[in-house]
C-alpha cells in the first residue's frame, strides 16, 4: 500500500499528516502519523511516500476547524498501531473531552492499571503517533503542572489554550 502525506500550516507550525488509502475512512485516507517539526520523535517523509494534498482535504478541514475554535472532536479513521497496553492508553485519550484535563494516574484509573503505572501510562502517551487529533496534550502532572509533550510544552499550551481548558495548581 502506497503511503500518503501531506503538510497543513497551523498554529503549533507546520503538520506533517501521513496516511494510507482506505475506503471507509471520511476523505478517503485513514491517519498513520500527525506530527510537527522539531517534535521529538516526528516522522519524516520517505523515499516512495507520494505527496496527496487532495486526500487529506478532509482532515484538514476538521484541523483547520478545531484549530479555529469552531470543532471539539475529530471524525478520522486512524491505522490501527502499538502494543495492546498502548491501544488501551490511547484509547483513553480519545475519551478525554475536549476542553478537560486528566492526570497520569486518572489514565492508569480508566484502563484499569494500578496507579504505579503512571510511568508505564506517560511512555504510552509519548509513543502517541497522533499529536492533536489523539488529544495527549490533556494530561497533566498529578499536582496540575504542564507536564511531557512531544512537541514541547508550549505547544502544549497552545492547545489547551484554544479548548479554554482551566489548569489546576
Amino acid at each position: 500500500m502506497t503511503t500518503r502525506y501531506t503538510t497543513l500550516e497551523s498554529p503549533l507550525g507546520t503538520l506533517l499528516l501521513v496516511g494510507e488509502k482506505s475506503a471507509g475512512a471520511p476523505g478517503g485516507v485513514a491517519l498513520v502519523s500527525l506530527s510537527m517539526e522539531g517534535q521529538k520523535g516526528a516522522a519524516a517523509v520517505r523515499p516512495g511516500w507520494v505527496r496527496d494534498d487532495a486526500a487529506f482535504a478532509y482532515a484538514a478541514g476538521q484541523l483547520d476547524a478545531y484549530f479555529g475554535g469552531g470543532l471539539t472532536e475529530f471524525e478520522l479513521e486512524f491505522v490501527p498501531s502499538g502494543s495492546q497496553f498502548q491501544r488501551d492508553v490511547w484509547g483513553a485519550l480519545e475519551a478525554i473531552p475536549y476542553g478537560t484535563t486528566l492526570t497520569y494516574g486518572q489514565i492508569a484509573d480508566r484502563i484499569g492499571a494500578p496507579r504505579s503505572a503512571s510511568r508505564s501510562v506517560g511512555t504510552a502517551i509519548g509513543a502517541n503517533p497522533l499529536l492533536v487529533v489523539r488529544p495527549c496534550h490533556r494530561v497533566i502532572g498529578a499536582n496540575g503542572s504542564l507536564t511531557g509533550y512531544a512537541g514541547g510544552l508550549e505547544r502544549k499550551q497552545t492547545l489547551l489554550a484554544i479548548e479554554g481548558s482551566v489548569l489546576a495548581g
